[in-house]
Formats: structure tokens, C-alpha cells, sequence
């Protein structure tokens, strides 16, 4: 989990978690296949060929790209990649991917004590932010090899606290989805765990920019049914009404009721609430009106896909710091196994039955 948060991959440049699950997952898998945008696709056969389960976890994080370097002071203007709120921005520590390596850089602006009323009082956006490489000219930044379209993300190494029962650090969204696929394929295969299908367990890549991964791994693998794995918007945070986020750390992983890319296969919905029920696994039930995930184009697959979204909780996603409980992490583990087990032809074709 250490190595896969801490790896480097904004949106557009996985390859670095992408061998790491790869490297991780070859053992486990029957066969190893991919689309053509660098997402990549680990075949777990079953009992049966059909139905196919497609489990996506994107490997993307949220990070930045250089747009320009400034010529006299060599600092670096950036866009997002992924969705950025200004406020949480400036004076983080972030990587910049170069060709001659990486350098360590800091998101910086105008100091207060040089800010005029007018400017204190309003809020800095991105557009005025820069990263500062420690160069000084544009022509010591080009020697230190940045080119506009070199790749940043946050720097923010992994840690464990509470006893190691919760975890902090960059790039839950969504490598801890990435992880809890990557435990389920491990442990089905390692424990001889029986299911009558064949499971295409995806790390989709480009999430944050479009689910673009997702739609093209969908295309390779034909599923039969989608069950995506993600980070949830936790709610036990002050300011948030209960309506807005429901869920809590601590309390079970997530089923998504809907959000604005997709509205779930009700049979499968409720399928996995009962399922949930019988095994003794807490569920918490969330909806999100402000966001979407690989579903919003796996479940539109070809003439469609029953899908689903099963998330861990985690709190301050899409900035440098991310909480998580890693009791979540481990029943979301166990209910997808459980989801895994049950989906055999006749349960698939249930859900979308009339």
C-alpha cells in the first residue's frame, strides 16, 4: 500500500504504479492483457468463461502539468490535472517529473507582507500560483530539464497513526480502489477461493481528466457485470450536513445509491446490501450529486452493464493529505470476494431481467 500511494502518476503518466500492480498481481493471474491507453487488465478464470466481472480501480491521481516557465525568476506556472480546490494549494510541497529526474518543488505566491488590503482579502487562484524549482531564471529551469508538459504531484509520504489503524498520504483516490482489487484477486487465488465466472480486474488509467480508461478497458474485457472500486467522500467532517456526505470512517465501506455519472443496476444494488447483510459485513449506503467515477462509462458499455460502486470511505480527497481507515480498506475486501462468489450466470442475468 506504502509503495503504490507514494508512486508517481497524475492523470496521463501511471506507468510508474502501473508496473507496480503489475509486478504485484503477475502471480495471480491467468493472463495479463491491456487497452491501448496504458490501463491494464489482470484475467482471474473461474468456473465458468461467463460472465465476465469487470473490477476497476484507477491508478490516476489528482496532479499538475507545467504551462509555462517564467523568464526572469524560472518559475513554473502549472494547470490541473484533475479536479484542484484553490484553498488547498499553496505553500504544498509537490514533484516535479522531468527529463534529467525529479525535482522537488514548493506551490507559492506573492508573500502577505508585500499584498496590498484588497489582495489579503481575496482568495488566490491557481492561475496567480507558481511552483518554485529553486531556479532563477528561465534558462536554469530548462538546464535543470523542465519542458511545458512535464507532470507534477503532491509530495506526501505514507504514514500510519492510531495504533496503525488509520492511514494518511497522497493518492487514495482511487489507488486504495486499486488495492482493494488487487487484495481481492490475491487472496481468491491464494486461498482457493471458488467463483463461477472470470474476473478482469482492470487499473484503469485517466479518471480524473474523463473515465477515459474505464471506457476503454470496458471495450477490451465485453463485462457482464462492472463493480468499481473507489474512494467515498466522507461526511464526519465539520461543516458537512449528513445529506452531503453520509458516510464515516470506521463505519464499513460505501455502496453508491448514485452520483452524476451513473445510477446503479437496482437488482445488483440491493443484491449487495442483502449479501452485505447475510455475510455480516458493514455497508454503509452514499450518494454523491457533485462527481463521478469508472462506472459513469462502464455501465454504458455496448448495449449496457450492470455496475456498481464500492467504495472505502476517506476523508480530504483531492489534496495532499488523505485519512482512511484500513479496517474499511479490509471489509471492502471481504464483500467484494463475497460479490465475486455469488455472480454466477443465472444471478447476472437476473439484474436485468423484465
Amino acid at each position: 500500500m506504502k509503495e503504490l500511494m507514494e508512486s508517481f502518476g497524475p492523470s496521463g503518466f501511471e506507468a510508474e504504479p502501473a508496473k507496480i500492480v503489475k509486478e504485484y498481481l503477475k502471480p495471480y493471474s491467468s493472463e495479463i492483457i491491456s487497452d491501448k491507453l496504458g490501463s491494464i487488465i489482470f484475467v482471474a478464470r473461474g468456473k465458468s468463461q461467463r460472465p465476465r466481472i469487470l473490477m476497476a480501480g484507477h491508478l490516476d491521481e489528482v496532479g499538475f502539468v507545467v504551462t509555462g516557465i517564467d523568464e526572469k525568476t524560472g518559475f513554473l506556472k502549472f494547470g490541473p490535472l484533475g479536479g484542484w480546490w484553490d484553498q488547498v494549494l499553496l505553500s504544498q510541497r509537490v514533484i516535479v517529473r522531468t527529463k534529467k529526474g525529479d525535482l522537488p518543488g514548493v506551490i507559492s505566491s506573492k508573500p502577505p507582507h508585500v499584498l496590498t488590503e484588497e489582495e489579503r482579502k481575496a482568495v488566490v487562484k491557481k492561475e496567480d500560483m507558481y511552483i518554485d524549482v529553486g531556479a532563477c531564471s528561465m534558462d536554469e529551469a530548462v538546464k535543470m530539464g523542465v519542458r511545458i508538459g512535464d507532470p507534477v504531484t503532491p509530495w506526501s509520504p505514507f504514514s500510519l497513526f492510531k495504533d496503525g489503524k488509520f492511514a494518511s498520504g497522497k493518492g487514495f483516490d482511487d489507488r486504495i480502489g486499486v488495492f482493494v482489487m488487487a487484495e481481492t484477486v490475491r487472496r481468491i487465488r491464494e486461498q482457493g477461493i471458488k467463483h463461477p465466472n472470470t474476473i478482469y480486474a482492470a487499473a484503469t488509467v485517466q479518471e480524473e481528466v474523463g473515465l477515459r480508461g474505464a471506457k476503454t478497458s470496458a471495450h477490451v474485457v465485453d463485462p457482464d457485470v462492472g463493480i468499481v472500486l473507489e474512494v467515498d467522500i466522507a461526511g464526519d467532517v465539520p461543516g458537512i450536513q449528513p445529506h452531503q456526505a453520509p458516510t464515516k470512517l470506521g463505519k464499513g465501506p460505501s455502496l453508491l445509491t448514485y452520483d452524476r455519472s451513473m445510477i446503479p443496476n437496482q437488482p445488483l444494488k440491493n443484491f449487495i446490501i442483502e449479501l452485505a447483510e447475510r455475510k455480516k459485513i458493514p455497508l454503509q449506503l452514499s450518494q454523491s450529486t457533485g462527481g463521478g467515477t469508472d462506472a459513469g462509462s462502464i455501465h454504458l458499455d455496448r448495449a449496457g452493464c450492470p455496475t456498481a460502486v464500492i467504495s472505502v470511505p476517506t476523508r480530504h480527497i483531492h489534496t495532499h493529505v488523505g485519512y482512511l481507515c484500513l479496517e474499511d480498506v479490509e471489509n471492502a475486501v471481504k464483500l467484494t470476494i463475497e460479490i465475486v462468489k455469488e455472480l454466477d450466470a443465472d444471478r447476472v442475468r437476473s439484474f436485468t431481467e423484465i
